[in-house]
């Protein structure tokens, strides 16, 4: 399995998971063509797109739907977030649930569990290839992390997940008091310290790749975001470069 951060952040989120020759995009919060640009530089050509998942249909998920009526691209997200998302074509449109998994030309597995934020029905997406047996889990947008979370996510060999905040600096911050409360709420966004706690409870040093993702360009920093993670699977025996690798996507 191979994995490509196309955009992270409030400014859009794409993320590309492919094998062999057969890719499958979780949202597309850019547009069109920048998606289809940054597909051609890491080598995968938007027609190899087999399937789109939708995480929530917030406008930095969803910009690059239109991708899909381009290249007949099926598009999963849960029947609450479709109300939100408009000018895909009908026979494109797809479900998913917390109690059914999704295959995908018998390849991918696809498995959703809910997410704590503050939209309609929103997902995180484990995701296990057949081919090369490697799991992924993509967690973005939440506002914590609970344990049927932990449940669909764990023994995965690929972590994707969202380090937002350092809730110091959303509290000092020139947000307005309504949005500072958004973000920090239980329906708002991870901080670099819930985003390492759950890490620690899910890395079993096997190895596994850690991207830290959807940073808040205003309210935290690359370096803090890595180190809190460090120290928390520090406290567990785990170093990194050697029992896990960890990247931070600006």
């Amino acid at each position: 399995m191979k994995v490509d951060i196309l955009a992270s952040g409030s400014r859009g989120n794409c993320i590309a998971l492919s094998s062999g020759t057969k890719t499958i995009l979780i949202d597309v919060g850019v547009a069109k063509t920048k998606i289809e640009k940054r597909l051609l530089e890491v080598g995968i050509r938007p027609d190899q797109v087999v399937a789109i998942f939708i995480t929530h249909a917030h406008g930095d998920h969803i910009k690059g739907v239109p991708l899909a009526n381009k290249y007949k691209i099926p598009i999963y997200a849960g029947e609450g977030e479709w109300s939100s998302i408009k000018g895909v074509d009908e026979e494109l449109i797809h479900y998913v649930s917390s109690d059914q998994t999704v295959h995908v030309i018998d390849q991918f597995e696809i498995d959703a569990f809910p997410v704590h934020h503050d939209s309609y029905e929103p997902y995180g997406y484990a995701i296990y290839d057949s081919i090369s047996k490697k799991q992924c889990s993509i967690c973005l947008d939440t506002g914590k992390v609970d344990d049927n979370m932990l449940h669909f996510m764990g023994d995965s060999d690929y972590y994707i997940i969202e380090a937002n905040h350092e809730p110091n600096m959303v509290e000092v911050s020139d947000y307005p008091v309504s949005t500072k409360a958004r973000i920090l709420s239980h329906i708002g966004h991870l901080s670099n310290e819930q985003t390492a706690e759950a890490l620690k409870q899910l890395v079993r040093g096997r190895g596994e790749k850690i991207y830290l993702t959807h940073l808040s360009s205003k309210n935290n920093l690359p370096a803090l975001a890595e180190m809190t993670v460090i120290r928390a699977l520090d406290k567990k025996g785990f170093k990194q470069g050697t029992h896990y690798h960890l990247e931070v996507i600006e």
